[in-house]
């Protein structure tokens, strides 16, 4: 796995937007996806992984007693794709990780808690495409199929119909990439979607650590922090426009006016 230390907001664009152009369409499309932290000794666990205990063993009771207590109306389609993706994005610990296709929106996430400003930050890039190579060849064959990059949770649910058939279509773990529901705007205006890994036991860190060139992470030095925040601040992305409402205005409105020390 690459690791790049960047020195200044030059070098960190180089870096975001490496292996951007793609030369058959003439055009500059990355396919990586993004994920900020604030602070670079993080690891990549799920919140299932944090949650502790037999966190395995309790994943399949957390998501039924989700689904049981939820409204049916939150979900398009009762599959348990459509149930992970609401189960996440309102706080359930799942097995399911935050990515972007956005790299302003990962350096948002690096850099939104002034808090933690005496500490690098980073973001990690993780190539999806290379990554889907290494899944199991019924899924391969659906993407190819789609002419699709990403899987959507549709096609997840057409080829996988539960979490413990995701387990056994292959003894090794292996990564997803796959786009949510647009359930609410902050999907939208985040870009978001989710990683998945077959073996929720596996941290996402150590299974890119072992498998060369799908990941680099970019190490963004704490000094660097208030700049990028400045800067990102004055093209727009704030907490209110990627959390879309009252709270994202006040967490907006509190941080931008917190005082440097």
């Amino acid at each position: 796995m690459e690791e790049l230390r960047v020195e200044n907001w030059n070098e960190l664009q180089d870096a975001l937007f490496a292996e951007s152009w793609i030369e058959e369409i003439g055009r500059h499309r990355s396919r990586y996806a993004f994920r900020g932290l604030s602070d670079a000794r993080d690891r990549l666990e799920t919140t299932l992984i944090r949650l502790g205990g037999d966190y395995a063993g309790l994943e399949r009771h957390l998501l039924r007693n989700f689904r049981k207590y939820a409204h049916r109306r939150v979900v398009e389609r009762d599959s348990v794709w459509h149930w992970l993706s609401v189960a996440q994005h309102y706080g359930l610990p799942t097995r399911l990780m935050d990515w972007t296709y956005s790299p302003f929106a990962a350096l948002h996430f690096a850099t939104a808690d002034i808090t933690r400003f005496d500490r690098d930050g980073a973001v990690w890039g993780a190539n999806y495409l290379r990554t889907h190579q290494l899944a199991p060849a019924r899924l391969r064959d659906q993407l190819d199929r789609e002419g699709a990059n990403v899987f959507t949770v549709e096609m997840l649910s057409e080829s996988v119909a539960s979490l413990d058939e995701l387990d056994a279509l292959c003894p090794e773990p292996y990564a997803l990439f796959f786009e949510p529901p647009s359930i609410d705007d902050r999907i939208i205006n985040q870009f978001a979607f989710f990683c998945v890994i077959s073996d929720p036991h596996v941290a996402l860190d150590d299974w890119l650590a072992e498998r060369e060139g799908l990941a680099r992470k970019i190490i963004i030095p704490a000094e660097l922090k208030w700049e990028i925040r400045d800067k990102l601040d004055q093209s727009n992305v704030t907490e209110r426009v990627l959390f879309p409402g009252l709270e994202g205005l006040t967490a907006w409105l509190k941080r931008h006016y917190s005082p440097r020390s």
